[in-house]
């Protein structure tokens, strides 16, 4: 029961500090507000940002799987990904956008999650 607790608020916390980035970087917080998203994925995984989000796709989907808190995780880090992808996307960044996108299809395909889907800690986002 507390290990479940934990991971709810890790979640609740994760969802908070990432919404309010992408908020930031969606009205013009660029490049910044993105490596706040980035860190905060990262943070969740437990790996540091320099590290988790250089590795190719299938790489981050293993250090998922090795943290133990992966399957827990996995929808909102894809959804996160999938997300900064688009900002990067607007803001011109071409390659970057490409390995989030392709980071948050190998984390939905492993971990079986809907792309489309809006996790229900990121309905205010939308």
């Amino acid at each position: 029961m507390l290990h479940r607790d934990y991971i709810l608020e890790m979640i609740a916390e994760f969802c908070e500090a990432v919404t309010r980035a992408l908020r930031h970087a969606l009205e013009g917080g660029g490049v910044e507000s993105c490596a706040e998203v980035e860190s905060q994925i990262a943070s969740v995984l437990d790996l540091d940002p320099m590290l988790a989000l250089s590795l190719e796709p299938d790489s981050l989907v293993s250090m998922m799987v090795l943290s133990g808190m992966g399957s827990a995780l996995a929808e909102y880090v894809a959804y996160a990904l999938s997300e900064l992808s688009d900002v990067y996307d607007e803001l011109g960044e071409e390659n970057l956008s490409k390995l989030r996108l392709a980071q948050a299809a190998a984390v939905a395909e492993s971990f079986g999650c809907d792309l489309d889907a809006v996790p229900e800690g990121f309905a205010r986002l939308e």
